[in-house]
C-alpha cells in the first residue's frame, strides 16, 4: 500500500508529519481504533498516544461520539441551511468560551485563522500582523506574508513591545505553544499581550485549535484567565471530524457576512455530523473528565522524566531528549513494543478520557 500511496500523494501523505520522515522507517497502516488503542492492517495492536494529533479526547469510536454521528447521518443533510445542531453546538462554545460572542464554523483550522485575521484587518483597517517563533497557524496566506508579517519569540513581551504594534492588525498567539512541542506560557505573558494590544489599538487573536477544551473547560484562556477579542478553534470542537471555527466579540463577528462586508461562506460549513460529534465529545468533557486526564497526564510526565525532559498542559505534553536522533530511536523503540507517539519530538503527545493506568504503565514499561 506504500508504494501506490507514494504514486497517488505528495510524499506518500495527506499531511506531511505522517511521512515519519523525522523518525525513519514507513508509517504504520492503521485500520481500526477503539478507546485508546489502534490495530495496523497485519493485527497488530497500539497504545496510541498521537491522537489524530488532538482532536480525539474521546479517544476512538466513542459508543456516544458513534451514536451522534450515526444519527446525524441517518437523519440526511448537509441541508444548506442553519440546524439545530449547529445551534446546540455553538451555545455549548459559548457557555465554555465567554469571550465567543458571536462564532462561525468552518471546515478547518487553517480557514478558521485566515477568517479570523481578515475580520481584524476589516476592523481596524491595518495590514501587519504579529506571530511568535515556532507557531503554526495552518497554511493561511494571510499568516505567510513576509510583508505583512511580524515575529517575535514565544514568552518574549519585551521583543514584542519593540514591534511597530500602531500599525498591527492583530497578534496571533498559541496560548499554549503545541507546534514546537509543548511550551507552556511564561508568567504574565498573555496577560502581557492583552494589555499590549489594548495600548496600541490592535486585537488579539488566541489560537486554540489544539488547547480548545483540551488544558480546561474553557480553553487556555480559561485556564490562564486571558479573554481575547477573537478565538481559533478546530480539532476538539469537531470531536474527530473535520472542522474549525472562529468567534469573539460581536461586534467583531459580526462584520463577518451576511451581517457585514467580509464574505466567508463554505458549502459544509457546519455539517449536521461534525455538529453531532462535537456535541457529543463536549458534553463528555465534565469535571470528572478533566479530572481524569490531569491525573494520566501527571502519572505519564513523572514516567517520562527519566528519559528526557518533559513539558505538560493538561492532558497535551512532550518528551524532548537531547537530540532528534536520539528521539528518533526511542521513537523506533517504542513502536516495536507497541507504542505509538508523534514521529517528531516537535509534536505533543495527547492523552485521551479512554486511556488507563495501565496504558501508562505499558507505555513506560516500553521505555524501561
Amino acid at each position: 500500500m506504500i508504494a501506490e500511496a507514494l504514486d497517488l500523494f505528495p510524499g506518500g501523505v495527506n499531511s506531511p508529519i505522517r511521512a515519519y520522515r523525522a523518525v525513519g522507517g514507513d508509517p504504520p497502516t492503521l485500520v481500526r481504533g477503539r478507546g485508546s488503542h489502534v490495530w495496523d492492517q497485519d493485527g497488530r495492536e497500539y497504545v496510541d498516544w498521537v491522537g489524530a494529533f488532538g482532536p480525539l479526547i474521546a479517544g476512538h469510536a466513542h459508543p456516544t461520539v458513534v451514536a451522534a454521528v450515526t444519527a446525524a447521518l441517518q437523519a440526511g443533510g448537509p441541508f444548506g441551511v442553519t440546524t439545530p445542531a449547529e445551534v446546540r453546538l455553538a451555545r455549548l462554545v459559548r457557555e465554555r468560551m465567554p469571550s465567543i460572542e458571536r462564532i462561525r464554523f468552518c471546515t478547518s483550522g487553517t480557514e478558521a485563522a485566515m477568517s479570523a485575521v481578515r475580520v481584524a484587518r476589516a476592523a481596524t483597517g491595518r495590514r501587519l500582523l504579529v506571530k511568535f517563533e515556532g507557531a503554526y497557524h495552518g497554511h493561511a496566506e494571510a499568516l505567510n506574508d513576509p510583508d505583512g508579517l511580524l515575529v517575535a519569540p514565544y514568552n518574549d513581551l519585551e521583543a514584542t513591545s519593540r514591534l511597530p504594534l500602531d500599525g498591527a492588525a492583530a497578534v496571533v498567539v498559541e496560548p499554549v505553544a503545541g507546534n514546537a512541542g509543548v511550551v507552556p506560557p511564561a508568567p504574565g505573558f498573555l496577560s502581557g499581550l492583552r494589555e499590549l494590544c489594548d495600548r496600541h489599538g490592535c486585537l488579539l487573536i488566541l489560537d486554540e485549535v489544539i488547547t480548545g477544551f483540551r488544558v480546561a473547560p474553557g480553553g487556555a484562556q480559561e485556564r490562564y484567565g486571558v479573554r481575547p477579542d477573537l478565538t481559533v478553534l478546530g480539532k476538539i470542537v469537531g470531536g474527530g471530524l473535520p472542522v474549525g471555527a472562529y468567534g469573539g466579540r460581536a461586534d467583531l463577528m459580526d462584520l463577518v457576512a451576511p451581517a457585514g462586508p467580509v464574505y466567508q461562506a463554505g458549502t459544509l460549513a457546519g455539517h449536521p455530523a461534525v455538529m453531532a460529534a462535537g456535541e457529543a465529545t463536549l458534553e463528555l468533557l465534565d469535571a470528572a473528565a478533566y479530572g481524569r486526564l490531569e491525573q494520566l497526564g501527571a502519572a505519564l510526565e513523572e514516567g517520562l522524566g527519566e528519559h528526557g525532559r518533559v513539558a505538560r498542559v493538561g492532558s497535551m505534553l512532550t518528551l524532548f531528549c537531547s537530540d532528534e536522533g536520539t528521539f528518533a530511536a526511542l521513537h523506533r523503540r517504542l513502536r516495536d513494543r507497541g507504542i505509538l507517539v508523534p514521529p517528531s519530538q516537535w509534536e505533543c503527545w495527547f492523552i485521551s478520557i479512554a486511556h488507563t493506568d495501565e496504558d501508562v504503565e505499558r507505555t513506560l514499561e516500553a521505555l524501561r
